[in-house]
């Protein structure tokens, strides 16, 4: 897991990071954004343009929210058909759903 979004981007979604992603691998949920790890090539753009602070390198993320990493990646394999690794964020669009962590 390279990059991570954080609770930070709860009901905020800024969505600068998306603009700035050369990937295209931050997708967009109902309450957040979420990086797909397969497709984040690790280039780090999207971490400084964030006005929340919400997104981390996996390995500096703050104690309070490694559980965010384990969120992340979850989300692509939840939902009716899971997501799995679609290939572009902007082909696919908001996806319409959240981790359960987030939507509680």
């Amino acid at each position: 897991m390279p990059y991570v979004i954080t609770d930070a981007c709860v009901d905020v979604m800024d969505k600068s990071c998306m603009e700035e992603c050369p990937a295209d691998c931050i997708y967009e949920g109902d309450r957040m954004l979420y990086i797909q790890p397969d497709e984040c090539v690790e280039c780090g753009r999207c971490e400084p343009v964030c006005p929340q602070i919400s997104i981390y390198h996996h390995e500096d993320l703050p104690a309070h929210n490694k559980h965010y990493e384990q969120v992340n990646a979850e989300f692509f394999t939840l939902g009716t058909p899971p997501l799995g690794s679609p290939g572009g964020a902007r082909r696919t669009g908001r996806v319409g759903h959240d981790h359960p962590h987030v939507g509680a």
